[in-house]
């Protein structure tokens, strides 16, 4: 069965009526800097856990998930497993922390502890992380739409790119916040029913899946061993509990978020939510990467020869699904994708305001109408640069490795002198800088190693995880030692 009419209107009705109700937020959110960027903290919190899980869920995980199952095992699952740890920290420590700052800036913290150098440097990777983001996420979305409607990739960048502008641009976070929330939702939906399909569309029954699954080893979450080099259990848990400490505690994405709930009770309340939601959906995921593997190898004329692994859901979807349904996964498809470029926009603009202008600026100058001036011009920029981006890695071979590289560069130094402010009260400033070079420098040639080395001694996912380990002892050692001297020549 291909894409019929029926599954164009129910896609364009869907993309169409979000971006409108985005746009629906633009009186509430040109009141004031505040409204724009927190939405003066009066959003409900089951709106702001639903945005919180749309944050966590891109086009690449509704994708790349069940694609990595489906060549492989349940080891993706592994990342999902420690998130529990990473929201009660988030509940205990990351909310309550940035909830009394009271500052919607992730990087307020790092200039009271370190000065106005740590939180230049944290701003200029977050910014630096989040152009590059926006361009990966359009790529990454314009390829299987590409393959589903055949429609020209550029086309589909630059549309893309304009019509989540647009809404975030008008509605501010607000806008963000709640159309996450419907795209959520109708995600969940989409992905339910392509398993609940698969399941029940075996030709011997639902336990012909699992037989099958069971005989090729499916559902193994990976290699229990100890090597460093290879994605095993443990390197992958690891990798989950650092990237997920560096969302909660320093990625402006989920801090802005915690601001937009009324008390520090209803972001806890919020985090907890959409965090743990995604556990089970992500389970979804790679249980639709089984389910494929298994539908497929009992009827294995469905499948052209040689298509590959991350492209056999798209084709699922296409000629596997009903008419109706087809449309509605691929508007779920779209708008994780819309999802993470509008909240990439929203908080990337909220930074340029409260790190730099704000920051350089006189209270008295300008105002709040200078304020939102900044954040319009801003949101349309950075969209702008994104869609920019997005074109060009069209010529980049490894797009998702390219970022994945680039990303743990960016979060590992970040994160690392925000655990540092954890485990020392007053880390030595001169301390800190040397231990954000000695990390990132420890980051930069695990990266090297990757793509100069047929067989590298340390998995490129662990980046973050040295790195981010790296700046704590150093740091803390440094500090130690630094307080030491000082009090030997006080005594002198």
């Amino acid at each position: 069965m291909d894409i019929t009419f029926l599954d164009y209107l129910v896609f364009f009705i869907f993309v169409g009526g979000v971006a409108l109700f985005g746009c629906s937020f633009y009186f509430k959110s040109r009141k004031s800097s505040a409204a724009f960027t927190s939405a003066e903290g009066s959003l409900p919190s089951w709106v702001v856990g639903m945005s919180i899980f749309a944050t966590f869920v891109s086009s690449i995980s509704f994708l790349g998930l069940p694609g990595d199952a489906f060549k492989g095992n349940w080891s993706p699952f592994v990342f999902s497993i420690s998130i529990p740890l990473a929201t009660i920290l988030a509940a205990k420590i990351f909310i309550p922390l940035y909830r009394g700052v009271n500052s919607v800036s992730a990087y307020h913290y790092l200039e009271e502890k370190f000065g106005y150098w740590a939180r230049c440097y944290a701003s200029v990777c977050y910014l630096l992380t989040q152009v590059c983001r926006i361009g990966s996420i359009l790529l990454l979305l314009a390829l299987p739409i590409n393959k589903m409607f055949g429609w020209d990739i550029q086309t589909i960048i630059i549309v893309t790119g304009i019509v989540t502008m647009v809404y975030t641009l008008l509605g501010g976070i607000a806008a963000v916040v709640w159309t996450d929330a419907i795209q959520g939702i109708i995600l969940i939906v989409g992905a339910v029913v392509c398993a609940g399909i698969l399941t029940f569309g075996m030709p011997e029954g639902p336990s012909q899946l699992f037989q099958i699954a069971a005989e090729h080893g499916k559902f193994s979450l990976g290699s229990f061993g100890a090597s460093l080099s290879e994605s095993t259990f443990w390197v992958l848990l690891l990798y989950g509990l650092f990237t997920n400490m560096n969302n909660y505690g320093i990625d402006q994405n989920y801090v802005q978020r915690y601001m937009t709930t009324k008390s520090t009770k209803e972001a806890v309340k919020s985090t907890m939510f959409g965090s743990l939601l995604y556990v089970p959906v992500s389970l979804i995921f790679v249980y639709i990467g089984t389910a494929l593997f298994a539908y497929y190898q009992a009827q294995p004329e469905l499948l052209p020869a040689g298509t590959p692994a991350d492209e056999v859901f798209p084709h699922f979807i296409v000629h596997g699904l009903p008419t109706g349904i087809t449309g509605l996964v691929i508007a779920a498809i779209f708008s994780a994708g819309m999802s993470t470029v509008a909240t990439s926009i929203n908080s990337s603009a909220t930074i340029v305001l409260t790190d730099f202008v704000k920051h350089f600026s006189k209270k008295e100058e300008g105002g709040d109408k200078k304020e939102m001036k900044t954040l319009y011009l801003t949101s349309l920029i950075v969209g702008v640069v994104g869609i920019i981006i997005g074109i060009l890695m069209m010529q980049v071979d490894g797009v998702l490795d390219a970022w994945w590289t680039l990303a743990s560069i960016f979060s590992g130094g970040v994160l690392g002198l925000f655990l540092l402010t954890l485990i020392s009260r007053k880390p030595n400033r001169a301390a800190s800088i040397i231990a954000a070079v000695v990390g990132m420098l420890v980051v930069i040639w695990i990266a090297v190693m990757q793509v100069t080395s047929a067989t590298p001694a340390i998995n490129g996912k662990l980046a973050i995880v040295f790195g981010t380990t790296v700046i704590m002892l150093v740091g803390f050692l440094l500090t130690m030692l630094f307080g030491k001297k000082c009090k030997c020549c006080c005594k002198k």
